[in-house]
């Protein structure tokens, strides 16, 4: 079974994320919410370059998925990398359209060839 690789699940929420992702770092996050068994149930995957705790604070409000995960990237092509797994492991709802890359990257999805 795959798995998502993050702490959490936490509370969607600013003073949450502060006390949880303590970092300015690349990161990965999933956004989501428990079934009734207590399983987290990914709704969303994405990714920040720079800073995973401002992105994860630019979705509290805008969503009705109340809970997340993060885990933080050593780069933000690592970053990329994993949210490619995840968007392919999860096939999340909430997720139209395959990851991007950076402009000019010319980073390769490690699992289909959409950028070839």
């Amino acid at each position: 079974m795959a798995s998502l690789g993050m702490n959490g699940p936490y509370k969607l929420d600013e003073a949450t994320i502060d006390t949880q992702v303590t970092r300015i770092s690349p990161g990965n996050y999933a956004l989501g919410k428990k079934d009734d068994d207590g399983t987290f149930l990914v709704g969303y995957v994405g990714r920040s370059d720079s800073d995973v705790n401002a992105r994860l604070k630019s979705w509290v409000g805008k969503t009705k998925r109340p809970l997340f995960k993060y885990s933080y990237a050593s780069s933000a092509k690592a970053a990329f990398e994993k949210e490619c797994e995840n968007y392919h492991d999860f096939n999340p709802p909430g997720n139209d359209v395959h990851p991007d890359r950076p402009s000019g990257s010319g980073w390769k999805c490690p699992r289909c060839n959409i950028f070839s």
